[in-house]
Formats: C-alpha cells, structure tokens, sequence
C-alpha cells in the first residue's frame, strides 16, 4: 500500500528551498489572488517576497477563517503523564542522556490531575509522554485511557507512533485525535538530532499519519519544530506536501496543524534557523489560505501578546496554561518540564483575552446527546 513516504522520496529539498527563494512580488501578488492555492502559490506565500504583503495576506486569512470558522477558538490543555523517554533528542528536555528525575503517573495521581484539569474549565484534554514502550506503551494506556476519557469530551495523545492496529484499539477506549510531528522533512538533519532510540527511524515517524488514517483516526496533527532544519521553509512546504497527501487519501479524518518554535530545555540547542513572529504570522496565514478547512493550533510556547493578536487572525485551537511535566497541575514540580513555556496565564485569562477581541472561548465541541459515542 502507498503513503506519503513515496510521495516524499520525489521532493528535492534542495530544489525546493531554491525555488521558495526564488519567488518575487509579481508571484506573490498572484497568488493572493488565485482563487485557489497550490504548491506554486504557497511556496510564493511562503518566501522572503511575502514579507512585504504580510497586511493583506492577514486580511485575506482572517477572512477566510471567519467563513470556515466563525469566531470559535477551542481551548485545550495538555495532560503529561509521564517523562520517561528511550530516546536521546537534542532539543527535548525529557531525553534519556538529561540527568532529570523521572516520574511515571500512577492512576491516583492521574486522577488528582484530572480533577484539578476539570476544575479549570476544561473539557478537551492532550495525553503526552516521552517515547519508553515498555514503561509507557500500550500496557499503560490501556490501563488508564478509559479512566481518563470518563472526565473529558474529546481526548487526543501525542505519544510514541504506534502501529496500526495499536491505534485502532485506542480509538475503542475513547482515543479522538493523535498529534505526529515529524520535526523536520530533511533527513540528515533528523539524524543529526535524534541520536539514540526509536525515534532514530525518520520512515517510522514519516508514515504515522498513513496508518492513524487507515485506522480511522478522525482527527491527525501535523508539525515541524521551528529551528531544528537551517530552512523552516521548506520544512513548511514539505509538511503541507504531506497534508495535501493525507487530505485526498484519507478524506474521512479531519486534520490540524502547528508550527512550534524551539523553547529553552534542559540540555537545549541553539536554532538552526530562527523564525521572527512576523515571519510565524506569515506562515500561519499562508496555511490558511492553502488549506481553509484546516484547524490551526498554537501552543504557550509562544508570548502572550503574540497569542492575543495572532488568534483572531487564523488560529481555531488554542492550550492555555499548560504544565509540561508529570503532576504540573495538582502538584507543580518545574524540574521536570519538557520546555518552558511562554504563556503562563490561568485559562480563564485567556478566555477573557479572546472574549475581549471578539472570540468565542470554545470548551468543548461536542455533546452526548448529539450523537458521538465510543465504539
């Protein structure tokens, strides 16, 4: 069966980033215009030429956003159950070489979190782990998944990428969406950061999103890490390559993306390349115009007052105060954070802030009465 790894063997990165370079006003301008975006349009949108065209490309998003979106944003957070990890990345702070204290939650301790995540308001939860198969694999889910789906509306997980069947089960146990990112499309720099463990394998990673569609997974994410590739680019245009591929061979999932910038970690590394928020507020708009439908999400990783005025532009998901390590939010313990994040607000702040700019904080999507039940 084909996936998008045969797709990516026939981009040439280096063509690519040439021709993105390459694109002037006129392309630009062009492509503002086209009725529809392609990968000619987007990589004008994306290049250096854009810059100049960032007022009326944000109007365009914003306008694009309002007829598939509304004005709703929904707010989740991120549940971290453990920072155990078999792998040794070069920009993550749970890599097995940082000499950290290690924490697993156990069902008690995941309870008190729930309740303390559910006491904040929110009703659509992320699961995340470092990548340990043994210690936090598909024993552990199975044990407290259906536990935890019982406090939430929507459920996602961005964990260790599982084979197909092992997905298909989860979505048994209450599992709605999985986020996958690649980190980079370039191969020799994923080798250069991903240095011991399974992660190492850049096709395992590549074809994830392949078998959450075949599984029936409704809802797949895909990123890259801002800074990891010397051409965050092209790292861009490969990832809406991969969209576009997934959108026509999976049409039965629905789809998000992000574009998470390098944040300070235990053990971290200097940016290969460093995108400026003017040059994220391009990206992100651009995305938008390429793929309307799409949901966009944008974590704390970035400042408050980025948040505040990027969301009303093209942003539907939105984590707020998130902890980013096992026990954050019933018993806060910063030494074991994944990265800091930027944007330390309680969730009700950031409501009011989107309420203030004329967003409508969204908790939950979906209600029992509606029609949605576990299989």
């Amino acid at each position: 069966m084909k996936c998008f790894a045969d797709q990516w063997e026939k981009l040439d990165w280096d063509d690519i980033r040439l021709r993105i370079n390459s694109k002037r006003a006129v392309d630009v301008e062009r492509a503002l215009n086209a009725p529809q975006v392609g990968g000619e349009e987007l990589m004008a949108l994306l290049s250096p030429a854009a810059a100049a065209y960032l007022e009326p490309l944000a109007q365009k998003a914003q306008h694009l956003t309002r007829q598939r979106f509304g004005y709703a944003v929904n707010l989740f957070v991120p549940l971290y159950l453990s920072n155990l990890c078999a792998n040794d990345c070069t920009y993550c702070g749970f890599s097995m070489s940082n000499r950290i204290k290690r924490k697993t939650l156990n069902a008690q301790e995941i309870a008190r979190e729930c309740a303390a995540i559910r006491a904040m308001g929110f009703d659509q939860l992320l699961l995340v782990t470092g990548e340990h198969q043994t210690k936090v694999g598909m024993a552990y889910f199975r044990q407290h998944l259906p536990a935890i789906r019982q406090h939430f509306s929507s459920l996602l997980m961005e964990v260790q990428p599982l084979k197909e069947e092992e997905y298909a089960e989860l979505k048994t146990l209450g599992l709605d969406g999985v986020l996958v990112y690649q980190e980079t499309y370039h191969p020799a720099v994923y080798a250069q950061h991903h240095l011991k463990g399974n992660k190492q394998d850049f096709y395992f990673r590549l074809e994830t999103p392949d078998r959450l569609g075949r599984a029936g997974i409704d809802k797949i994410g895909l990123g890259t890490l801002t800074g990891l590739s010397d051409s965050w680019r092209t790292d861009c245009f490969m990832m809406a390559e991969h969209l576009r591929w997934l959108q026509k061979t999976y049409w039965q999932s629905r789809y998000s993306v992000a574009f998470p910038r390098l944040r300070p970690c235990a053990g971290g590394i200097e940016p290969a390349s460093v995108m400026s928020e003017a040059q994220l507020v391009q990206v992100i708009c651009a995305f938008r115009l390429f793929a309307p439908e799409v949901e966009q999400s944008l974590s704390t990783r970035e400042s408050p007052q980025f948040r505040d005025k990027v969301v009303p532009l093209a942003i539907n998901t939105l984590s707020a105060f998130s902890k980013t390590q096992p026990g954050g939010y019933a018993a806060a313990q910063p030494e074991l954070e994944q990265f800091s994040p930027h944007d330390n607000r309680h969730p009700q702040q950031v409501a009011e802030a989107l309420i203030q700019a004329g967003m409508q904080p969204v908790w939950k999507d979906w209600d029992r009465y509606l029609g949605r039940t576990l299989q």
